[in-house]
């Protein structure tokens, strides 16, 4: 295995934060049940808890455990998957607020992306995946980017190029099937 993979693993397992490559930007991560985690992720992007976060899974096996969709709307999200498209989906009573926002649904993606689908597949779960960058400032396209924009506030960053979209991933609701992000 790659050794900046392995090095990726360990911080996830002890709380950090980790960037890596996405489908456009790099992703700011951590483990999504480690609340500490994700509250720092959090402060450091200056992001409301209320937004909610995204999950990224390499398969959608990893996703399951956090949500109650129907096989309907299961079946309508599988078909954009892998890809880049994230799916606000009816999610689990007990699903912690910090992942949800305070919501009934939280947002899920299984990436095409092989480093952030290994990143996941190794992980054993989803992970958090935020821009990596600060609320209102450009999202990092790069390693170096990512390092520059978080600093020493970032454990580890994941070498790799994205995915060369453009744009962020498209957001659909997972109960209408309406476009919330293009």
């Amino acid at each position: 295995m790659n050794p900046r993979l392995l090095e990726a693993q360990r911080v996830l397992r002890r709380g950090g934060l980790i960037a890596y490559p996405t489908e456009a930007v790099f992703g700011l991560g951590c483990d999504p049940l480690d609340r500490a985690a994700v509250t720092r992720l959090l402060r450091l992007k200056g992001r409301s808890p209320g937004k909610g976060v995204i999950l990224l899974a390499g398969t959608i096996d990893a996703l399951l455990p956090y949500l109650a969709a129907t096989d309907e709307q299961l079946d309508r999200a599988q078909a954009t998957w892998p890809g880049p498209v994230t799916w606000t989906l009816p999610c689990r009573a007990d699903v912690p607020v910090w992942l949800r926002g305070g919501r009934r649904t939280l947002a899920v993606r299984v990436t095409a992306h092989p480093v952030a689908a290994q990143l996941s597949n190794d992980f054993g779960d989803a992970l958090i995946s935020t821009s990596a960058n600060r609320s209102g400032a450009p999202p990092a396209r790069t390693a170096r980017e990512a390092r520059w924009r978080l600093g020493s506030a970032l454990d580890t960053v994941v070498p790799g190029a994205t995915g060369g979209r453009e744009r962020p991933t498209e957001i659909r609701d997972g109960v209408t099937g309406a476009v919330l992000r293009h």
